[in-house]
């Protein structure tokens, strides 16, 4: 199944959060761009010729997040958005992470 078709699952705060090892193969269901960073977070840089394209990015993103009740740090500036997902209650990655980064991936064709 599809990473995006996948369903998100609620995690209790007794769900441990992803090993590196399976981040890391989940992240290669993502298109390119998508990257671990330091604190073990997904993040993604993305860049549009002007501010109306970026915030027409940040509103279908938040579109799907609520839809899917998960939610990202959206940095949103002239011509670039970053996006920064974890699952809070665990405090780390877990699945519906990258659940939600391959319906953006879909919605937006890359």
């Amino acid at each position: 199944m599809d990473l995006a078709d996948r369903p998100c699952v609620p995690c209790g705060k007794g769900t441990p959060p992803l090993e590196e090892e399976s981040c890391r193969e989940l992240l290669t269901g993502l298109d390119p761009g998508w990257e671990l960073d330091a604190a073990g977070r997904l993040v993604r840089e993305l860049s549009f010729p002007d501010f109306a394209g970026a915030l027409a990015y940040v509103n279908r993103v938040g579109e799907i997040a609520e839809e899917a009740d998960h939610h990202p740090e959206i940095e949103l500036g002239w011509g670039r958005v970053r996006l920064r997902i974890w699952t809070h209650s665990i405090d780390g990655l877990s699945e519906n992470d990258f659940i939600l980064a391959a319906r953006w991936d879909r919605a937006f064709g890359g």
